[in-house]
């Protein structure tokens, strides 16, 4: 392992930025100075200073205390949307591409019905259509997650489904469940795995959109999308602080799961690795 990271030292700064936002969003509690949704309004608009690193709003919150909060909404979405998508996303397209004939052929154009939709504007209207609560925003966020796996998992496999160890297992009488399980799923994981980790950016992104729409967590709960909607009314007045708080949250969430993904394709994709 500290070889493959030597080898791959994006990997360990991508990782990094990932362990330090998981750590933000866990210990939230023990590190935010303030209580997110306590109201001072004899504290409201005071630019960033010592004792408000990223200032307060027009209610007197402490900016900093909502963003730390509102990481583990989006982190929270980011990891369970993906969750989702990849269990339904996998397992479907493990069935299509292994048992093929019919089932992959009504498979995959359900499949295509989903895509001709734009990502985010199917996941809009899926959580209208659901309702506006943030666990409906994680549903429809992996409802569209799921043709991107199921057609990823579906190649895959066949490209390995007639390999000779997949071959010599069914003739020795190795049931299909456990061909599936043990010898194609280990031997795909590795796009899986990058697959996952940029979708989780994607996630992070869909879930501010529709925060920003009202459509994710209602308030207060601390959003970081939401924040930015309720905060753009202030930048005419430059109380640029109450929009630079979430907007950096989003930007290093981000950037540090496209970070880690990207290094994880170079690595673990033979044909970048031996091109780099």
């Amino acid at each position: 392992m500290s070889w493959f990271i030597r080898r791959n030292p994006r990997i360990l700064v991508g990782g990094v930025l990932v362990l330090f936002l998981l750590l933000v969003a866990f210990t939230a509690p023990l590190i935010a100075p303030y209580d997110p949704v306590e109201v001072d309004v004899s504290q409201a608009l005071l630019p960033p200073s010592t004792a408000h690193w990223l200032g307060t709003d027009d209610l007197g919150r402490d900016v900093l205390s909502r963003v730390i909060w509102g990481s583990q909404i989006s982190l929270k979405v980011g990891l369970i949307s993906v969750s989702i998508g990849f269990i339904v996303g996998v397992s479907l397209g493990l069935a299509a591409g292994y048992l093929g004939g019919i089932f992959d052929l009504v498979a995959m154009r359900a499949i295509d019905a989903l895509l001709a939709f734009p990502a985010l504007i199917l996941a809009i209207a899926i959580t209208a259509a659901l309702g506006p609560q943030i666990e409906n925003a994680m549903i429809a966020i992996g409802v569209v997650a799921v043709p991107v796996y199921t057609r990823l998992t579906r190649g895959q496999v066949l490209s390995v489904r007639e390999r000779e160890y997949l071959v010599a297992a069914r003739t020795v009488g190795v049931p299909p469940l456990r061909i599936v399980l043990r010898h194609i799923f280990p031997n795909i994981t590795n796009p899986l795995v990058v697959q996952a980790t940029l979708s989780i950016a994607f996630a992070i992104l869909a879930e501010a959109t529709l925060s920003f729409l009202g459509l994710g967590a209602q308030p207060p709960t601390p959003t970081w999308g939401a924040d930015i909607f309720y905060s753009e009314r202030w930048l005419v007045n430059l109380k640029w602080w109450m929009s630079v708080g979430p907007g950096l949250g989003i930007f290093l969430a981000v950037f540090s799961f496209n970070f880690l993904g990207d290094a994880l394709r170079d690595a673990l994709d033979p044909r970048l690795r031996r091109s780099a």
